[in-house]
């Protein structure tokens, strides 16, 4: 066992319990910023999925089913305690996992804090209504759990996502399967040692590590699970979609995006300038949200292009330890595509502004790939339509609002978008007819925004996450007529 990781990582998590996965086999956890093996962990597979359901299922008959919302929220309260005490140890978990520099990562241990806070305290402030009807009726609705949730997670934010999608689950009284990125699941296999510390009742949380076309495909199509979220790419999450469909059973989807953020040429610039960036290497590019096309009005390109080029130049690489500006990508897979998507620009004789310096000190079996500022996109290009996950931007020029909303809309993805200007009229106008889940007006992301509605259009999928919005899709709606005349 690997001494930065002080628990055994090769084991399931279910009914409250931690055991072998029924294979007996194990998965190598290899560390981004090497290339060396972290850990082994289970390889999960149909058995222990089904397992899980009915762990699953026993919780919502038993102790987990009782409580009362209030008893729901108390827990998930102690949980968040527990987690901003453990916040240490977990972004490093996460760091060495994922390759995030240790800042971001701890960023993420405390927004999973914060999401179940903010559960916790909305458990029992889920309403019905009563609706006016015919004379002699009393008419009323209920909001009641789904059941068993699916939760499949990926690589990039594991505890971040956990936090958004379990923790709003668990706040309605769902039990959950949760089949954590075989890429990465130390802090999802953390966050149930968690649960079971503060007292979730066996069998309300179950983590089952494994591959995705084993335990992920065993978990989408099992006539036990009444709902599924999914973060992931449109290709899996239209697998998980069919494979739902068979049972009947509703999905909410997260595919990604090629977000767009548009600077018109009276943005304060000072302002824009550290989200333009940041938006697109944070976590290495490997970000759902990242602004990976920069909009810039004509007037303000050749300035917008210089000053993040000389923010490009300055950015720190490095093992995520290390704690600089961009870490690793994930794997040795994902940084071929990346650098894929590189030799693309070259081929096509792209100009690339700015690409960040590559230390020779970094570790050789780790898997870097230098950002890289590309000017003078069209928006047709590869660069400006696909989803690079990696630290990857494209700038592309425009000529007043119409043609901006035509690029920015110009895409199959519909996430989130950035719009800066100082004009209202023009900030209201972009926010209501840019095709995005997500406006931000002279900032983009709002720090997280926990209490922020989150999910995409077109293939950036559908249903939403993060606020109140989340209770309500991981509930289903009872209507009760009651006559009394």
């Amino acid at each position: 066992m690997n001494d930065a990781i002080p628990f055994d990582a090769s084991q399931t998590f279910v009914g409250g319990c931690w055991r072998a996965g029924a294979s007996g086999q194990l998965l190598p956890l290899a560390n981004p910023s090497d290339g060396s093996e972290l850990t082994r962990i289970a390889r999960g597979g149909a058995a222990d999925i089904d397992a899980a359901v009915a762990a699953a299922r026993a919780a919502l008959a038993g102790p987990w089913g009782s409580l009362t919302a209030a008893e729901r929220g108390r827990v998930l309260l102690k949980m968040s305690a527990r987690v901003l005490e453990q916040a240490d140890l977990l972004a490093r978990l996460e760091a060495l996992d994922v390759g995030k520099p240790l800042k971001q990562a701890r960023a993420d241990a405390v927004a999973l804090a914060r999401y179940l806070e903010f559960y916790g305290g909305a458990a029992d402030k889920v309403m019905g209504e009563t609706i006016p009807f015919a004379n002699g009726y009393v008419a009323l609705t209920l909001r009641e759990p789904h059941g068993v949730t699916a939760h499949i997670v990926p690589w990039n934010y594991p505890m971040q996502i956990i936090g958004r999608s379990v923790g709003a689950a668990l706040a309605m009284g769902n039990a959950c399967v949760l089949k954590p990125a075989e890429e990465a699941c130390l802090t999802a296999l953390a966050f149930a040692r968690i649960a079971g510390e503060c007292g979730l009742p066996a069998g309300a949380l179950n983590v089952v590590p494994g591959l995705g076309e084993e335990a992920g495909a065993a978990l989408s199509s099992h006539p036990g699970i009444n709902h599924i979220s999914f973060t992931g790419s449109v290709a899996v999450g239209s697998l998980i979609q069919a494979a739902a469909a068979g049972n009947a059973v509703p999905v909410t989807l997260e595919l990604g995006g090629k977000s767009p953020q548009v600077v018109f040429a009276d943005a304060d610039l000072d302002a824009a300038l550290p989200f333009l960036v940041n938006a697109g290497i944070q976590n290495a590019g490997q970000t759902c949200s990242a602004a990976s096309r920069i909009l810039v009005e004509r007037p303000v390109f050749d300035e917008v292009v210089r000053r993040m080029a000389e923010r490009y130049r300055a950015l720190k690489i490095g093992p995520a330890l290390d704690d600089l500006d961009v870490g690793p990508v994930i794997s040795a897979r994902q940084r071929e595509v990346v650098m894929g998507y590189l030799e693309v620009v070259k081929a096509s004789g792209l100009a690339v502004a700015a690409a960040a310096p590559m230390p020779p000190s970094l570790p050789r079996g780790g898997y870097y790939v230098p950002p890289t500022l590309v000017a003078e996109v069209q928006p047709d290009h590869r660069i400006a339509q696909e989803e690079i996950f990696g630290p990857v931007q494209a700038v592309i020029p425009f000529e007043g609002e119409a043609q901006a909303l035509a690029i920015a809309n110009g895409t199959p993805f519909g996430l989130v978008a950035g719009v800066w200007t100082r004009d209202g009229g023009r900030a209201l106008r972009m926010a209501r007819r840019l095709h995005a889940g997500q406006v931000f007006v002279n900032n983009y992301g709002a720090g997280g925004g926990v209490e922020l509605p989150f999910g995409g259009v077109k293939h950036s999928g559908h249903g939403r996450e993060k606020g109140f919005e989340a209770l309500y899709g991981f509930s289903s709606l009872k209507t009760v007529a009651i006559k009394h005349d």
